[in-house]
């Protein structure tokens, strides 16, 4: 899969799960479940144990699976995620060099954290398909999401922490192509418990706001145009 079919699958889905548990086995179990719910996009990140080793297992035994590595904050971090099987690299916080690296990979996607507009404009200047806005919810949320949008038009933005199922469809609204949701799609209770309802059923209250948010700006006919 080429960088366009892969951008393409994210903004179609307009959800990316990111997965932060105390363990790989959880890390596998919370994969499978999200990817049974219907989500075939996943962000391993780089604080799960065996990250790596996660990632290539997973590469293997759920095809069909786009799956990415997360918290990645230098190129030789990125270049092992490559190699295990990662389709794309997201990152909490602005690292040219990695950004420059990972856009000359020809199918390999880069969501860049950035916070500041400042930031925003060298991550998209460096070469991000995606720019994550994060910690979103600390600054602004939806808003500051909405602010940011009149200069910068043209980036593809995905708002992650602190989003959730009561805020989500306002970051739609705001612009936003993709929601990255992490614990409030894999509670601690449930990770605790290995209980795969749980899981697979935020998996599809997510996957719905996303669906009817969108719906909704298409019947308004003000479905944010952003590439």
């Amino acid at each position: 899969m080429n960088k366009q079919e892969l951008r393409s699958r994210v903004d179609a889905m307009g959800l990316v799960p990111v997965i932060r548990t105390s363990s790989a086995e959880d890390a596998r179990f919370a994969v499978e479940e999200i990817a049974h719910a219907g989500v075939p996009i996943i962000e391993v990140t780089m604080t799960v144990p065996g990250a790596i080793g996660v990632i290539q297992d997973l590469a293997k035994s759920v095809p069909g699976v786009i799956l990415g590595a997360g918290t990645v904050l230098d190129v030789e971090c990125a270049r092992s995620c490559i190699g295990s099987g990662a389709q794309f690299i997201s990152s909490p916080a602005l690292d040219v060099p990695t950004v420059e690296f990972v856009t000359k990979q020809s199918e390999i996607i880069m969501m860049a954290g950035a916070l500041t507009p400042t930031e925003i404009h060298a991550a998209w200047k460096s070469g991000a398909d995606f720019v994550k806005i994060f910690p979103s919810s600390l600054i602004g949320g939806d808003q500051y999401l909405r602010a940011l949008r009149r200069p910068f038009p043209q980036i593809p933005f995905i708002p992650g922490g602190g989003v959730t199922q009561q805020n989500a469809a306002q970051y739609l609204l705001a612009g936003a192509v993709a929601l990255s949701v992490g614990k409030e799609l894999i509670p601690v209770e449930s990770m605790l418990l290995h209980k795969p309802d749980r899981i697979r059923e935020l998996t599809r209250r997510f996957v719905g706001i996303v669906k009817n948010t969108r719906a909704r700006l298409a019947e308004a006919q003000v479905l944010p145009q952003v590439r």
